[in-house]
């Protein structure tokens, strides 16, 4: 019997979501979930990946229509809170650059979440890119083409939840080697 040997499967395209939700019961069944309904991936089953994007992921637009339970595996930042505290989810992102051959060669994304003012929390994103760039890329690539996106809100009933989200929708599978003896 022959197989095939492939490599581990690559993001190809994504899109980006944001929503807010708030609840008097709980917060995974509560605000989590209405966030997610908001955001418009409430059909899904969540599952959520480090901070690392291939040089071939593109954004699309968001799509109309999920298979109800599919799996949706995202780079996500979700904030939980309280009524009356400002409930903050943020995600910044950027391409790195070849320095010599100005070739892309792939995405640091951050996430961060808290009960902070949105101005607070675009420090700490900037900060955060800056860091991972710094300490590993910067010497050969430049980051470029950075993007913000926050999502706050001070929930009124008893739990809240904001969150963004990077959402994959297809993949590549790197073939390794064919006709493989199993």
């Amino acid at each position: 019997m022959k197989g095939l040997l492939i490599g581990n499967r690559i993001p190809r395209e994504y899109f980006i979501t944001q929503g807010t939700g708030e609840s008097d019961i709980t917060i995974h069944a509560g605000s989590y979930h209405l966030a997610l309904k908001k955001a418009g991936i409430e059909k899904a089953n969540i599952m959520t990946y480090s901070s690392i994007l291939p040089a071939i992921a593109t954004e699309i637009p968001r799509p109309d229509n999920f298979v109800h339970g599919e799996v949706m595996e995202t780079i996500m930042a979700a904030a939980h809170g309280e009524a009356g505290t400002q409930v903050t989810a943020g995600i910044i992102f950027g391409w790195l650059y070849n320095r010599k051959t100005g070739e892309k060669y792939g995405g640091l994304v951050c996430e961060h979440n808290g009960s902070y003012p949105e101005t607070e929390i675009e420090l700490l994103l900037n900060s955060s890119l800056q860091e991972l760039y710094i300490n590993g890329f910067q010497e050969d690539y430049e980051l470029k083409e950075k993007k913000l996106i926050i999502e706050s809100f001070i929930p009124h009933k008893t739990h809240g939840t904001a969150l963004v989200a990077l959402c994959f929708t297809n993949y590549i599978y790197p073939v390794i080697s064919e006709n493989i003896d199993l």
